[in-house]
């Protein structure tokens, strides 16, 4: 008998199959509707041009991290202040202008994606938007050096370098994360039979999933930058924890040069972001009722779009209705960036900058994705599918159980001698931590880490995936601008930022994230019923707008 045939038998439960049907045959076909709920889902190799997007994340999270770890001792410290800083701004105007920087890097997004899809394209909009990036950086790095600044320059030149910083950082971010995903080429899922005879699905939506959670990890092995910039802010200054992300950063640069002939990129959208306002709000107009901008049930009117434009347009703001609670999920992430910096001012150190655990998150996060990916995920879908309003959901959780941490260490930091709920400032204790370990902090950035690898990986997979082709980098600049909104809530509460307010910050934080997580299941559980529905959406609209790949120099 013929080693390629065998009886006409299908095992779905197994993977297995035999028949007159050939493996060749049966490799790359459309399953069918029980194969696809039988068999194992696995992704599709990774192009090699997500990894050099990959590169580019990972060099500018290196400065971003870098740049940003040291931050809030440079503004609330001076010179002489424990540890040292330079601007005096205390404990609340830093917390308040570490928001601010924050809300500028997540609203400038808007802003990027509006170039790239009405003008350049996502290329050339990292490229350019890098150089300005750069440009910041350099501002920053000059106007920190002691022997040649004075006191207002270093402010002056510190405010300048973050709004410049933040421009940078708008066409980058809204732009890098939907460049990596469209390297993935849009297919059906299809049959795939593995050398050991296993007959699998091989389904772009999990492709698309491992490359969010590679794009995180790159993000985060960037973001051990921390360990550098805060050993070398504390050992020889401020200006040379900033020289080292400007010098790394050329690597994006690089990056982005080797690989300009290899990129897949989508045409550049004609002016999608204007033309979405607008039919949004006619729509808005009409209660919602997008079918008053669809040209087929205006005949009298003139429209710049199609029926089917208007379809994606309902669907986009359909789908970004998941975002509007990730605002409060924002806040309690951004307490790393800030008050657990300050907090660990309050401890034991024990020869370790108080900004150094920061790395913590980063560190935990590098760990527990790859055990994600290839235990957690695909041990769950054997008995049911993990959608992305329950990933969101638990990283709600992991962000309440965070605060919850926060609160209850920072009690019994107050409970602690010499000072009590008035660290490093009680008469004759100027400057001497309470007798409480930092390495007690270390569970506090493991929760907030697990929270991220639920919320903000799946956050980012989810717009890029459910947002139509053309509006890809104006939906993903959508998911950012939350953490603007997250910032925007930071400034507010700013004034809470002192002792002995910590234990009900983080308490109010807790009960806040807790009922934002519960509410965001309860409206948007029904959710995960139509997430196979959008995938499919999704396939279709490939069909009718082809990703072209052409090298990118051909877009100048």
């Amino acid at each position: 008998m013929n080693n390629e045939k065998n009886l006409d038998v299908i095992n779905i439960d197994s993977g297995t199959f035999s028949g007159e049907r050939s493996y060749e045959d049966d490799e790359g076909r459309t399953p069918t509707l029980d194969e696809l709920n039988n068999l194992r889902h696995v992704a599709a190799k990774i192009p090699i041009s997500c990894y050099l997007v990959g590169v580019v994340e990972l060099a500018g999270t290196f400065s971003s991290f870098g740049l940003s770890a040291p931050f809030q001792n440079y503004m609330q410290n001076g010179p002489s202040g424990t540890p040292p800083g330079a601007l005096n701004l205390k404990n609340q105007g830093a917390t308040a202008l570490s928001y601010f920087f924050q809300f500028w890097c997540y609203v400038t997004p808007i802003f990027g994606a509006w170039v790239a899809d009405t003008f350049w394209g996502k290329y050339k909009t990292i490229v350019v938007f890098c150089l300005i990036y750069m440009a910041g950086i350099l501002i920053l790095f000059i106007t920190s050096i002691p022997a040649i600044t004075s006191y207002n320059t270093a402010l002056g030149g510190y405010i300048v370098a973050i709004v410049i910083i933040g421009i940078g950082t708008g066409g980058i971010s809204s732009n890098v994360s939907p460049l990596i995903a469209d390297q993935v080429p849009k297919t059906q899922p299809v049959i795939k039979v593995l050398k050991s005879g296993e007959r699998v699905v091989q389904d772009p939506a999990i492709t698309i999933q491992n490359v969010f959670m590679f794009f995180y990890l790159m993000i985060n092995i960037g973001s051990l930058s921390i360990i550098a910039t805060t050993e070398l802010e504390a050992r020889v200054g401020f200006w040379a924890a900033f020289l080292l992300p400007f010098c790394f950063f050329f690597i994006a640069i690089a990056a982005l040069i080797l690989g300009r002939n290899s990129y897949t990129i989508v045409p550049v959208s004609n002016k999608v972001i204007a033309k979405s306002f607008q039919c949004t709000w006619i729509a808005l107009r009409s209660r919602f009722t997008f079918e008053a901008a669809k040209p087929s049930k205006n005949p009298e009117k003139e429209f710049p779009w199609t029926d089917h434009f208007v379809e994606e347009v309902k669907r986009a703001v359909y789908a970004c209705k998941v975002f509007l609670y990730y605002p409060i999920y924002w806040v309690v992430y951004g307490q790393m960036l800030n008050n657990f910096v300050s907090q660990a001012g309050q401890m034991e150190l024990h020869g370790l900058p108080n900004d150094f655990l920061q790395v913590i998150d980063s560190i935990t996060i590098i760990v527990f994705i790859p055990i994600c990916e290839h235990f957690v995920y695909p041990f769950v879908r054997k008995f049911t599918p993990l959608k992305s309003i329950t990933k969101i959901t638990l990283g709600f959780m992991f962000g309440t159980a965070a605060m919850v941490y926060a609160g209850v260490l920072q009690h019994y930091i107050y409970k602690a001698g010499p000072c009590y709920d008035e660290p490093l400032t009680c008469k004759g204790f100027e400057g001497v931590p309470n007798r409480i370990h930092i390495a007690l902090q270390v569970p506090a950035y493991v929760l907030i880490a697990l929270s991220e690898i639920f919320a903000s990986i799946t956050g980012l997979e989810y717009a890029y995936t459910k947002a139509p082709v053309s509006m890809k980098s104006f939906i993903m600049s959508l998911f950012l601008l939350t953490n603007a909104g997250g910032s925007a809530l930071g400034i507010a509460l700013s004034s809470t930022s002192e002792n002995p307010k910590f234990v009900w910050s983080y308490t109010g934080l807790a009960v806040s994230c807790f009922v934002a997580g519960c509410l965001f299941w309860v409206c948007y559980k029904h959710y995960n019923q139509r997430e196979e529905e959008w995938n499919q959406l999704e396939y279709k609209e490939v069909e009718l707008e082809p990703v072209e790949s052409q090298p990118i120099k051909s877009l100048a």
